[in-house]
């Protein structure tokens, strides 16, 4: 199965079976890991995984874009947020355009950007979710920040891409969950969670 085929669009779920699914924590700093990644390139293009921060709940990390300027100039919201939808298709349609992102963990769940965001998801749901959040964009380079949600079981941590626009290949490149987990366990609470002190951030 290729590994950005994308999923059954999920039902639809009454509240009392889904529930949110966690954000960045607002009352906490994380802890940065020392990764600059540079995930793949070709001779026009390249995808670069850095900034990563762990917290106890999740990963946030910046995805960059790097595009040789052509006369045909790359739309940065085809993929790096994932696709947009038209009324009535959240999904949106996958082209050669939309850069391919994801991760998976070494029991082999994953996630991708080649479906709609979920906030929520049916209860018992373990992920991973991968949310795209702030980001900008330049004439020969685009970024976004991603929230990956939950952080990764012991073992490999595995991010992906593609890019068929660029002549990107399917790439895989592992870094040490294990790093990772230790760094999670540094992160500093700031004020108690909570309505008075502050909750996780369910917009990043």
């Amino acid at each position: 199965m290729d590994f950005f085929e994308r999923a059954p669009r999920p039902p639809d779920l009454p509240p009392s079976q889904a529930v949110m699914v966690p954000g960045r924590p607002v009352n906490m700093m994380g802890t940065p890991v020392a990764i600059d990644l540079l995930l793949s390139r070709s001779a026009t293009a390249a995808v670069r995984v850095q900034h990563l921060t762990a917290f106890p709940t999740g990963l946030e990390f910046e995805v960059v874009a790097h595009f040789r300027p052509t006369a045909d100039t790359w739309d940065p919201m085809h993929g790096l947020a994932g696709l947009r939808g038209k009324p009535g298709d959240e999904y949106g349609e996958l082209s050669d355009e939309h850069l391919r992102f994801g991760v998976e963990f070494a029991d082999g769940r994953k996630a991708t950007n080649v479906g709609p965001p979920m906030w929520s998801v049916a209860v018992g749901t373990e992920g991973p979710m991968l949310h795209p959040g702030a980001g900008g964009a330049g004439e020969s380079m685009a970024h976004t920040t991603y929230w990956l949600w939950p952080l990764p079981p012991p073992g490999p941590l595995a991010f992906v891409c593609e890019w068929p626009k660029y002549r990107v290949p399917l790439t895989r490149q592992e870094i040490d969950g294990g790093l990772l987990l230790a760094a999670a366990t540094q992160a500093i609470e700031l004020w108690p969670e909570g309505p008075e002190g502050g909750s996780a951030d369910d917009s990043s």
